[in-house]
């Protein structure tokens, strides 16, 4: 067991896991992206989201793709199960058939990741609307989901969802400027009171990724005290949305609420890239080796 990181005393002690339990009895997190366009072939960002959530300790990973490119995800994430997304002849995903398969996955989810590689198709938008009118299960919205929000008038009155949001500060500001929030996420000083202002604006759970990142219900705001530049990398992001999604999907049913589990994924996250720094170099961190060092990362919480 490791000895807690005296910068985290503030985080709770994540939930003991049952001796007995099986791999139903740590939740099922549903990773629903991935883009088959031919301009813009987007495959690892939902298989990164599903490493996380299997790193961070969920029992299964659902991976819910167009089916073009499925099999390649399934390919670099073995341990996943795949659903497909039905696409017409011009490949393209059928948005009511995605809708319907939507539904059906999402009633056997713990938790919801939607976003990664996910594109700005019509069915795409479709998927982010029914995705936000549910309440349960949980939902981790990040990337493409986050730019398709920004783009819904009136968002507020449809957003049902008992959600947490992961925007870096681009994704923010487009998602905040729809809601005339002025803060700049990218500045020190304003970087508290942005995600509050969103998180209060949505009823939603906030998590403003950057150096410090930033958690926030509109109520509570932590701000991650850990950290290192190598963290800089393409699908890291991915990779703390599926970590998000995989500590949601176990605890939130334990009395261990949603912005607890952002809280402690997002310092997992950056104590798995302090770890990779000190043995490794400054820069040239994969995503896959950040998500092969959250289960040590999560360690330190469980003491």
């Amino acid at each position: 067991m490791s000895t807690r990181d005296p910068r985290l005393h503030s985080l709770p002690t994540l939930p003991p896991r049952p001796r007995d339990g099986h791999k139903g009895t740590f939740g099922t997190v549903l990773v629903v992206g991935g883009s088959s366009d031919d301009h813009a072939r987007m495959i690892g960002a939902p298989a990164l989201a599903g490493l996380g959530a299997l790193r961070a300790g969920c029992g299964l990973c659902r991976l819910m793709m167009p089916a073009p490119i499925l099999n390649a995800a399934l390919a670099s994430l073995t341990s996943a199960t795949g659903l497909p997304l039905i696409v017409d002849d011009a490949g393209r995903v059928i948005p009511f058939e995605a809708v319907a398969s939507f539904d059906r996955a999402a009633d056997d989810a713990s938790c919801i990741v939607i976003g990664p590689g996910l594109g700005s198709s019509e069915a795409a938008l479709a998927l982010v609307l029914r995705a936000i009118q549910r309440q349960d299960p949980p939902l981790v919205i990040d990337a493409d989901a986050l730019n398709l929000l920004a783009t819904i008038p009136d968002l507020f009155r449809d957003f049902h969802a008992r959600a947490i949001l992961t925007p870096h500060p681009g994704e923010f500001r487009r998602l905040a400027a729809a809601h005339r929030i002025t803060h700049d996420p990218s500045q020190d000083d304003s970087r508290v009171p942005a995600a509050e202002a969103l998180a209060q604006k949505l009823g939603a759970i906030v998590v403003l990724k950057g150096a410090r990142t930033v958690v926030s219900d509109g109520q509570r705001t932590w701000t991650c005290p850990a950290g290192d530049p190598c963290m800089a990398t393409g699908g890291s992001g991915d990779v703390l949305a599926g970590v998000v999604a995989g500590l949601a999907a176990q605890h939130h049913r334990q009395g261990f609420d949603l912005f607890e589990s952002a809280r402690a994924a997002v310092a997992a996250h950056a104590l798995a890239g302090e770890r990779w720094a000190a043995t490794n170099a400054a820069a040239g961190m994969l995503a896959s080796e950040l998500a092969n060092l959250i289960p040590a990362g999560l360690d330190t919480l469980r003491s």
